[in-house]
């Protein structure tokens, strides 16, 4: 599983693709929060709360870019009965895959934390909250978490990897701020928007973010991830 996890990670940054991959999120990350309007500098206090708003919207379009080859390369390729071939589970076969492409996403997020020193030696009060931002970074990784297990999910359905991509785009998408757009509509009330909305993403991610870290939600991401874990094992065992 290790060795198949490191294969990913060299193949990903083995091309030019991947590096500006990772310098796109940041840059337009960067930009926003500190070159354009109503960026950090304009609120007057230390925060990153505009950050943690804008990074799953940022991650929407990263994570899919990253995980689309996982398995659609291989099926493409014809690579996949070769590695079907070695003494590995199905279930070894996708967490392989998926840690590698974790591990990208992990390292593109952590520059990041550049961003918060950069707030703590602006400011001239008390600075970051920081139990608010650590909270804010855990509900990022376990968001991003997530949306890597979908991409891989996603990857395991075709071997076009732009399909794999939109795929991966939408599914997220839907999975984030869907439910949540649905709660909003006019015919759900007394109660049943707040289920409505439980069922997506966003609720989860926006507790954790302001620091109240609940067992309910860690439940909840890390049931996400397992659900598509197997339904990505059953797509490898029905190919």
């Amino acid at each position: 599983m290790w060795p198949l996890c490191k294969k990913e990670l060299r193949q990903f940054f083995g091309s030019l693709t991947g590096y500006l991959a990772v310098a796109v999120f940041l840059i337009a990350a960067g930009l926003v929060l500190f070159v354009f309007e109503d960026n950090l500098l304009d609120f007057g206090y230390a925060t990153l709360d505009r950050f943690f708003q804008l990074a799953p919207w940022l991650l929407l379009l990263l994570i899919p870019a990253i995980t689309m080859r996982s398995f659609a390369e291989e099926f493409r390729t014809g690579t996949y009965e070769l590695l079907a071939t070695q003494p590995l589970t199905k279930g070894q076969l996708v967490a392989g895959k998926y840690l590698g492409a974790l591990l990208v996403v992990i390292v593109a997020l952590l520059p990041t934390l550049i961003y918060g020193v950069a707030m703590e030696s602006l400011a001239t009060g008390e600075g970051l909250d920081k139990g608010a931002t650590l909270g804010s970074y855990l509900g990022l990784l376990l968001l991003a978490a997530v949306f890597t297990m979908i991409g891989v999910y996603c990857s395991s359905l075709t071997a076009n990897t732009v399909v794999a991509f939109l795929l991966a785009l939408v599914g997220c998408a839907l999975l984030y701020y869907g439910f949540t757009a649905i709660s909003r509509l006019p015919g759900f009330t007394g109660g049943i928007d707040y289920w409505i909305e439980w069922l997506g993403i966003d609720q989860h991610y926006q507790s954790i973010s302001r620091g109240l870290i609940d067992s309910r939600d860690i439940v909840y991401f890390i049931s996400m991830v397992l659900l598509f874990f197997g339904l990505t094992i059953r797509n490898l065992i029905r190919r």
